[in-house]
C-alpha cells in the first residue's frame, strides 16, 4: 500500500511535468530573484552603463529536492565604447531546464546613451542572437508511450531572437522597459507533422519586463533601496516582484523581496573588493510547492575591470 506522502509525492512529479509542458507551450522565461544584479538579460539598454567591464555570473536552483525542478545560468560581460563612452557592447548567455527541456540562448547587446541633463542618462538598447531549445520525452513517465505526441524529441532547434529595451537613470533612480525577444517563434519537427495534427510543439511568446528602483541615503553609512520589477507574458499570470535592500558601510547589503502569491525572499551580499562583489538570496515559497521542496536558491557573482583613471568614490547600487 503506497502511504499517503508517497502519493503526494507523486502527484506533485506529476504536476510539476505537466507545468513543464506548459512552459515549453509558453516559453516562459526564466525569474530571478536578484533581479536588480541581473538586468542585462532582460534589458539590452543596460549594457555598458555601470561604465566599467563588467562581468556577472548568476546560478539559480529553484524547488530544491525536487526531481526535474528549474535550474538556470546566466552569464553576462559589457563595457561602454566609443569615444565618449556612449555607446555599450555586452554578451548575454543564459542557460535554462526545466523537467525534460532545456533552453538556451547566446545573444548580443549593444545600447547607446543620450545624457538628458548632468546627471540623467537614457539608453536605448538591442540585442540579438539565437535561441536553442531541446526537449527529451524520454524522461517523462507517459501514460500511453505510444502517443505520437511524444514520439519525436525537439533536438536543438535554433531560432533567433531579436529585442529591445529602454533604461532611464540618475545617480539615485533607473527605470527600465524592454522585451528580450520580440519574435513569436515556432519550433517544431517535420517527422512529429506526419504523426499528429498539430504544427507546433512550443511557441515563443513576447515577454514585456518593467523594472525600476530609488535609492534613499538615510545616513553616511546607510542607504536604502526600494525596487521592483513587473513581468508580463500572453497566457501566463502576472509576475509582480518588490524588494527592499539596504547597504550598509558601502560593503554589506542585506534585503528581502516579495514575489506577488509566490515566494518570500531573503538576500544578502558583500562587496568583497571594490572589483569584486558576491551576493546569495533564498526563496521561501508561499504556495503548497514549499510543503515538498526546500526551497529556491540563487548565487551572483560581478566583477568589473576599472580604467586607470576610473575613481572609485563609492560602489553602485544598481
Amino acid at each position: 500500500m503506497i502511504h499517503l506522502k508517497t502519493y503526494r509525492n507523486h502527484c506533485l512529479l506529476a504536476l510539476l511535468f505537466l507545468s513543464a509542458l506548459v512552459t515549453i507551450k509558453a516559453q516562459q522565461d526564466p525569474q530571478y530573484t536578484q533581479y536588480m544584479y541581473n538586468t542585462q538579460v532582460v534589458n539590452p539598454a543596460y549594457a555598458g552603463n555601470r561604465e566599467v567591464l563588467s562581468f556577472g555570473l548568476l546560478g539559480r536552483t529553484q524547488w530544491v529536492s525536487l526531481k526535474g525542478s528549474p535550474e538556470t545560468g546566466t552569464f553576462t560581460v559589457n563595457s561602454p565604447i566609443g569615444l565618449y563612452d556612449n555607446m555599450g557592447l555586452g554578451l548575454s548567455i543564459v542557460y535554462d531546464r526545466i523537467g525534460p527541456a532545456m533552453e538556451s540562448n547566446i545573444v548580443v547587446d549593444y545600447s547607446y546613451s543620450l545624457n538628458l541633463s548632468y546627471n540623467t542618462k537614457l539608453a536605448f538598447g538591442v540585442k540579438a542572437g539565437l535561441d536553442m531549445l531541446d526537449v527529451d520525452y524520454s524522461k517523462l513517465n507517459i501514460y500511453d508511450p505510444n502517443d505520437a505526441y511524444f514520439q519525436t524529441n525537439v533536438d536543438n532547434e535554433l531560432k533567433p531572437q531579436i529585442g529591445a529595451g529602454l533604461y532611464l537613470n540618475t545617480d539615485k533612480f533607473y527605470a527600465g522597459l524592454s522585451v528580450p525577444n520580440f519574435l513569436n517563434s515556432r519550433h517544431y519537427d517535420e517527422s512529429a507533422l506526419e504523426n499528429t495534427d498539430t504544427n507546433d510543439i512550443a511557441i515563443e511568446r513576447l515577454h514585456y519586463f518593467f523594472i525600476t528602483g530609488y535609492v534613499f541615503d538615510l545616513n553616511e553609512n546607510l542607504k536604502f533601496k526600494p525596487a521592483t520589477l513587473v513581468k508580463y507574458v500572453s497566457g501566463s499570470p502576472l509576475q509582480w516582484d518588490l524588494s527592499a535592500n539596504f547597504l550598509i558601510n558601502e560593503k554589506f547589503t542585506l534585503g528581502a523581496s516579495y514575489r506577488w502569491s509566490a515566494s518570500l525572499s531573503a538576500l544578502a551580499g558583500f562587496q568583497i573588493t571594490p572589483n569584486f562583489f558576491a551576493g546569495v538570496a533564498y526563496d521561501y515559497q508561499s504556495t503548497d510547492i514549499e510543503q515538498y521542496s526546500d526551497g529556491s536558491y540563487e548565487v551572483f557573482l560581478r566583477f568589473d575591470i576599472f580604467k586607470k583613471s576610473d575613481r572609485i568614490l563609492t560602489p553602485r547600487f544598481f
